[in-house]
């Protein structure tokens, strides 16, 4: 019985299945060597510095072009991002910070452009959100000259003029009787300050996830930071992912970025070289200077 060669290739289909072979090899390689090299970072898209220079002063351009949406705020707790959000100076801001730090309070718009010298222009459109404690609005009534007679009587006020407790110790049946702060809100409030392992400035309650800037004028018109934790600072240039994501302002994946710069630069010299990680969240320096050395 004779077998029909079926089976059989000819010299054409050979190479045929010879090329089909070769290139699904080829495909294979390509595949893993790609695999590997995006674990191990290789295949992350990466610009320049002078792109990421770039990419920088577009963000920063982008908040002076976007006007903030104000809401009613004392001026006495404008903090340096706030205020330049503002339109405020540096200059400016630091003067308030200065005037602020002697224990003393702007009580009046003319008070406020006295301390700080904002323009006539800035104060027209910042003035009319100004919400200052509604025993400010007694005093005046009470003496309605007095603050055009004898400034001093106004800007010398200071804080004891309301009982304040430190909100450090502040429990959150205490938090409660603030208008505006329930149950969840007092509790959160601890919890973040927990986290924190205490508050180190006023301005960190705005942090607060749901509390309102009005809740939070209010709050600081009977709890304040009168004393501060003792905190061990993060060296930006040691510490590990983990160890930079435990801090509540930033995230890991940005803990990555920043380890993954400090590695391609040697290392991380001064706050502003950190605005160039991507995604860092520059609404928050002021508070993550806090915790960070070098």
């Amino acid at each position: 019985m004779e077998f029909k060669p079926y089976f059989f290739l000819n010299k054409q289909e050979k190479s045929g299945v010879f090329f089909l072979l070769l290139i699904i090899v080829v495909l294979q390689l390509v595949f893993f060597y790609m695999k590997s090299t995006s674990r191990n970072g290789k295949g992350n898209f990466a610009v320049d510095g002078q792109t990421q220079a770039q990419i920088h002063s577009l963000k920063k351009l982008a908040v002076q072009e976007s006007p903030p949406v104000l809401y009613p705020f004392n001026p006495n707790y404008i903090s340096d991002y706030k205020g330049y959000t503002l339109g405020m100076s540096s200059a400016e801001i630091s003067r308030l910070h200065a005037y602020r730090e002697k224990d003393l309070y702007v009580n009046t718009p003319n008070e406020f452009q006295k301390v700080t010298q904002v323009s006539d222009s800035l104060l027209h459109q910042l003035a009319p959100y100004f919400k200052f404690p509604d025993w400010i609005k007694i005093e005046s009534k009470v003496n309605p000259t007095s603050q055009k007679e004898t400034p001093g009587i106004t800007s010398g006020m200071k804080a004891e003029t309301v009982p304040l407790k430190d909100l450090n110790s502040v429990t959150a049946e205490e938090l409660k009787s603030i208008y505006g702060i329930g149950d969840k809100l007092s509790q959160r409030i601890v919890k973040f300050r927990n986290r924190l392992g205490g508050f180190l400035v006023n301005e960190q309650l705005n942090d607060v996830y749901g509390l309102e800037p009005e809740v939070v004028e209010r709050t600081l018109l009977r709890f304040q930071v009168l004393e501060k934790p003792v905190i061990e600072k993060i060296n930006i240039n040691t510490a590990s992912v983990k160890k930079l994501s435990e801090l509540v302002y930033i995230e890991k994946s940005v803990a990555y970025k920043i380890v993954d710069y400090r590695i391609a630069n040697g290392g991380i010299d001064s706050f502003e070289e950190l605005l160039k990680v991507e995604n860092f969240p520059i609404e928050k320096i002021d508070r993550i200077k806090l915790y960070l050395a070098f």
